[in-house]
């Protein structure tokens, strides 16, 4: 089949880029359009590839803040030309669904989710532009949710990351969707027995407010733990000044620093609600144990009790955290039995599992 992918954008490597490297594997001559293309962001298994960029490329001047760009996105993917394909991809998580192929070419999403701030007031605080920004994200939210959900009614099929998100599509956009987990590199990031266990939990990602960083510094100093802190984004100069003497901020680090962070500490903490959330399956696939809201994607990768513990926020999440974070014990987990647990999530096993939901949704083989 001649098969087009779809990807949002180009401007950080992330998951949904990662989705992208296994989706182009299953169809290594399909072109991949986005609206912008960064080159510096594009992974480096996809440079060389066949990469096509929208007219809102002449606009980019770097830089992963696209926030700008959200009123001409939509028209920017209805505008690509999709002719002369059999089929089309999408790695949906704002507007890629947008996409505007000839009637008779089929489309099916693998949505990393509904764009939570069209359908979620909560997920927009916090956004930056101040009061301002938050009545224009606001109110573009408003127009954006009838033709998110159209152009949802439009593919053929939809697939997910999560259960989590399959609960957002049924109620957003009316849909029942297959749920494929994404890839984790488990081959990159394995146990090593020469590393020593430390006394400090990790908190890893972005450090911007859905994925609660100033829960988990405030309940390690409420707890009285250490806590390495890794990662960048616009809350960092609030965890900076919220950071005591037992938090260590360190910024963004490589991957081989992460991966010796995982192996060290003593459990990841992660006290956000995501979509999927690689952070917690890489650190299970060095055999680390997870410390994480009970919510989101964290039920789908976490077991709580043998590969980590799923905690309830209640009233107050820092109160939750920090008395999880008093009372955990490292002996109370198996490191083989936490990366056995991990293993699933390979790249191959997303691959296969994927092209199987594709014959199943066309009704025939579709590599």
């Amino acid at each position: 089949m001649r098969v087009a992918i779809v990807h949002e954008r180009f401007t950080e490597i992330g998951g949904s880029e990662r989705v992208v490297e296994q989706l182009h594997r299953i169809w290594p001559d399909a072109p991949i359009y986005a609206a912008i293309i960064d080159p510096d962001a594009v992974p480096s298994s996809l440079r060389g590839s066949d990469l096509r960029s929208s007219r809102l490329e002449r606009r980019y001047h770097g830089g992963t803040s696209y926030a700008r760009f959200l009123p001409f996105l939509p028209g920017a993917f209805a505008h690509l030309d999709l002719s002369g394909f059999d089929l089309v991809v999408t790695s949906h998580h704002a507007f890629a669904n947008r996409v505007r192929p000839p009637s008779q070419v089929p489309v099916i999403s693998y949505t990393h989710s509904p764009a939570r701030w069209i359908w979620e007031p909560s997920t927009r605080r916090g956004e930056p532009g101040g009061v301002f920004g938050a009545i224009a994200l606001s109110a573009f939210a408003a127009t954006q949710r009838r033709p998110d959900r159209a152009a949802a009614g439009r593919t053929r099929g939809i697939v997910v990351n999560s259960n989590a998100v399959a609960g957002r599509v049924k109620q957003w956009w009316g849909r029942e969707s297959t749920v494929v987990h994404p890839p984790v590199d488990v081959a990159w990031f394995t146990p090593d027995e020469r590393c020593v266990r430390g006394d400090f939990f990790l908190f890893a990602g972005r450090l911007v407010p859905y994925k609660q960083p100033l829960v988990a510094v405030e309940a390690a100093r409420r707890a009285g733990v250490q806590l390495v802190v890794v990662g960048d984004g616009r809350e960092r100069r609030a965890v900076e000044r919220l950071a005591g003497p037992s938090v260590e901020v360190l910024g963004g680090v490589d991957d081989g620093t992460l991966r010796d962070l995982y192996r060290r500490c003593r459990a990841v903490v992660f006290p956000g609600t995501e979509d999927f959330g690689i952070i917690p399956v890489e650190a299970q696939a060095c055999g680390t144990p997870v410390v994480a809201h009970r919510g989101g994607g964290a039920l789908d990768t976490v077991v709580d009790g043998v590969t980590g513990i799923l905690f309830d926020r209640g009233e107050d999440p820092v109160v939750a955290l920090s008395e999880q974070l008093s009372a955990f014990l490292p002996s109370s987990f198996d490191a083989g039995v936490i990366r056995r647990h991990a293993e699933q999530f390979a790249p191959d096993r997303f691959r296969r599992e994927l092209e199987q939901t594709c014959a199943q949704i066309l009704d025939v083989g579709c590599t």
